[in-house]
């Protein structure tokens, strides 16, 4: 019922930017959370950034100060501004969102690749 499409992945040297989009559609009644995580070869997946339906947003300790979560609520769309990009931050990019039909529902996006390399 839901859809979820990701965008603005690909390769930057370190010290770059980027930004990330994920537009969620389809039936979409109440959003509760909307973030972002990533994951690397021969680790877990790991949380990002996340930002609540009432605008609280939450950071791993590994990109406070460099990346910012946002979302347009008008558009189902969230976004992640990645900057000062490190070689460390190399990894696929998953959007999540968590929505209220009743109960709760969890959706993810493809992924998309995010290479930070000289």
């Amino acid at each position: 019922q839901v859809q979820l499409v990701e965008s603005g992945g690909g390769l930057v040297q370190p010290g770059g930017s980027l930004r990330l989009s994920c537009a969620a559609s389809g039936r979409i009644f109440s959003i509760n959370s909307m973030g972002w995580y990533r994951q690397t070869p021969g680790e877990q997946r790991e949380l990002v950034a996340i930002i609540t339906s009432g605008g609280d947003t939450n950071y791993a300790d590994s990109v406070k100060g460099r990346f910012t979560i946002s979302r347009d609520s008008a558009k189902n769309t969230v976004y992640l501004q990645m900057n000062s990009l490190k070689p460390e931050d190399t990894a696929v990019y998953y959007c999540k969102v968590i929505i209220r039909s009743g109960p709760l529902y969890t959706y993810w996006g493809q992924g998309t690749q995010v290479t930070v390399s000289s």
